[in-house]
């Protein structure tokens, strides 16, 4: 019911939200004679406001049309390469006219990026994308919002979010031979899980896997959102988040958590934070500040933009990950697509290679959360564990914005190329025994970073 009288209550506000828009820019016009009155910029900042504040968000678009790849501009063809229920897999192919720029971008390494389900669409990584494709091949995990799944599709688990990497990892490897894989928070856990599944059944694994901000270990340095998750029972979560879609929607009837009651609890983090924000916003657009308004609009175009789960994934992750810990605990059985259990062993790994990156000041995933995946995946010799934590950097600071554009990411790239470079199956050396400890290897160079930014 819940549901429905927020769409009720969307859908009244809409035209007094394009009431707003157009009043805005009526006050707004230099030639207009309205805008001569004195207050004409104030009133045109709080329509504007306004607006901002009643719009309705949808996705956002990557919007990548070329990066530069050492000194050459390279155009960028963002298309769909597999499109699943809910999940499409999504290339950016680059393209260029200049011969030597083409052999090198044939031979740096391809990255399948594992983006979150977690809330946000797979556009949140959009820096990620961007600054990995000046030296990568890049995919990405764009998930589907569950409201516009039509019931006849089935349901979506957690099993099925495991087994849909799996298939991407496996179709890359068809096309490249092999490839690396990251995952940015909420999927370190399910592709952790997806690589320890084709270890154990001898299959081919990434050359590399790269984790960052994930709560592999949800009892280590718990946070506010850990918290919630631990303290609430199942049933609670079950009878006051889950909701059925509406009828206006293709997915109608489909049992989701809404993405507005996720966007509520987004801003219910830091309620003092957002308000000073609207309202420097409000006094940029008076003062004329065109770059700094630019730069509100363009952060809450993606973070008010938010879609709806499927409950029995979401469900199923928290009780999986926040409430049972079953993948440290060594409990965790995954239905594969042919119907059967099988039994997650991170220690099956071998032929990966592991970097984890955490945040210093992240308040998401706590201190230690991702790091514990070393512990777990005691198969990889132990030269081949690398951790990196980003000095000064919060939870998106690891994956976009200044430190991760120059603290994480040339570590992250030189972890790669180091690994893919000789070999042709990207095969790294398995350890014939039990590692006694963890090793956390971080390049001199990166280290001199990661020290000096802040």
């Amino acid at each position: 019911m819940l549901y429905q009288i927020f769409e009720t209550q969307r859908s009244l506000m809409e035209p007094f939200a394009d009431f707003a828009q157009a009043a805005s820019k009526l006050y707004g016009q230099t030639n207009s004679p309205i805008a001569q009155n004195p207050m004409a910029q104030r009133v045109s900042a709080g329509y504007d406001l306004l607006y901002r504040l009643g719009k309705d968000y949808e996705k956002p678009q990557f919007g990548i049309k070329s990066v530069e790849v050492e000194g050459t501009e390279v155009a960028i063809h963002e298309r769909i390469e597999m499109d699943k229920p809910f999940c499409e897999l999504r290339r950016f192919k680059r393209f260029t006219d200049d011969a030597a720029t083409l052999t090198k971008l044939k031979a740096q390494p391809v990255v399948l990026i594992v983006a979150p389900l977690s809330g946000h669409y797979a556009t949140l990584l959009r820096d990620t994308v961007r600054t990995m494709l000046k030296d990568h091949k890049v995919y990405i995990t764009d998930w589907k919002n569950a409201r516009l799944v039509p019931l006849s599709e089935g349901e979506f688990h957690l099993d099925d979010y495991v087994n849909y990497v799996q298939e991407f990892i496996r179709d890359l490897q068809a096309k490249y031979g092999n490839c690396h894989v990251m995952s940015v928070c909420q999927p370190t856990v399910p592709v952790l899980a997806a690589v320890s599944l084709m270890a154990s059944r001898g299959e081919k694994t990434p050359i590399t896997m790269t984790m960052m901000g994930g709560p592999i270990d949800a009892t280590k340095s718990p946070t506010a959102v850990n918290n919630l998750a631990m303290n609430k029972s199942h049933s609670w979560f079950e009878n006051n988040v889950i909701y059925r879609v509406p009828d206006s929607f293709p997915g109608a009837g489909r049992r989701v958590y809404p993405g507005f009651l996720q966007h509520t609890g987004f801003v219910a983090m830091n309620p003092d934070r957002h308000l000073k924000s609207h309202y420097d916003y409000f006094k940029d657009l008076i003062k004329g500040d065109n770059s700094s308004v630019d730069s509100h609009r363009d952060f809450y175009d993606e973070y008010n933009a938010v879609l709806d789960m499927d409950a029995d994934y979401y469900l199923e992750t928290i009780n999986t990950v926040f409430q049972d810990f079953k993948l440290v605990r060594g409990t965790w059985e995954i239905k594969n697509s042919q119907g059967k259990l099988e039994l997650v062993r991170p220690q099956d790994i071998r032929t990966t290679a592991l970097l984890t990156v955490e945040g210093e000041l992240d308040d998401i995933s706590g201190s230690g959360q991702t790091e514990a995946a070393h512990k777990l995946c005691s198969g990889i010799v132990r030269q081949e564990h690398h951790h990196l934590e980003a000095k000064g950097a919060g939870h998106y600071g690891i994956f976009s914005g200044r430190r991760w554009r120059d603290v994480v990411y040339p570590h992250v790239k030189s972890f790669i190329l180091e690994h893919n470079k000789g070999l042709g199956n990207g095969a790294v050396k398995a350890v014939a025994t039990k590692p006694k400890a963890v090793v956390k290897k971080v390049s001199p160079a990166a280290k001199k970073i990661a020290t000096a930014k802040k």
